[in-house]
């Protein structure tokens, strides 16, 4: 058990790591903080500048995720994420992520709620501290699982509501059409 945990951990923490540096430092085609805080601005999500930086160091934490280090509140910065990327992007494109839909995401964040429940394994950081025991257990995945849907819950809510395409371009398509029109 301890080389699978160990296998999970790193494959999804260094995953996550490099979308976090993606974000942070426009690493491997990333945007960088400037560009993803102008996506994020146009997600509704305010300020884009620290949510961008917030976002960014949550998803870098699958570094410690990946080591074992610190690994509830690793898990738990990298569901919450999860929570914001599913809310604020996936879900109005359903399930399969080949439509954009949120089951990469979703994947990401069982993954982390069940590693912070059974805990990182012995082959951790945490487990060569000494730490793994206490912080381990049924009621840190419930707490990961909780807080995470709080917090990317309250994320959520403190969007700025878009609006939808059609709404802000049918009122430019008829002022085009009475500035060309010959009357």
């Amino acid at each position: 058990m301890a080389y699978g945990l160990l296998f999970l951990r790193v494959v999804v923490g260094l995953l996550l790591f490099a979308h976090g540096t993606q974000k942070l430092f426009g690493w491997w085609g990333g945007g960088g903080i400037r560009g993803t805080a102008g996506a994020f601005g146009s997600l509704g999500l305010r300020p884009p500048t620290a949510m961008a930086l917030t976002a960014g160091i949550s998803e870098a934490s699958g570094v410690l995720f990946a080591m074992g280090l610190l690994t509830p509140f690793a898990a738990l910065l990298m569901a919450s994420t999860m929570v914001v990327a599913v809310g604020s992007v996936h879900w109005k494109n359903g399930f399969f992520v080949a439509n954009g839909g949120y089951e990469f995401n979703l994947a990401l964040w069982a993954v982390a709620v069940a590693v912070a429940a059974t805990g990182p394994g012995r082959l951790s950081v945490d487990a060569a501290l000494g730490w793994a025991d206490n912080l381990s257990g049924v009621w840190w995945g419930v707490g990961v699982l909780a807080a995470s849907l709080a917090s990317g819950g309250l994320v959520l809510a403190s969007r700025e509501r878009q609006p939808e395409a059609d709404a802000t371009e049918a009122p430019l398509a008829r002022e085009h059409e009475e500035e060309t029109s010959p009357v």
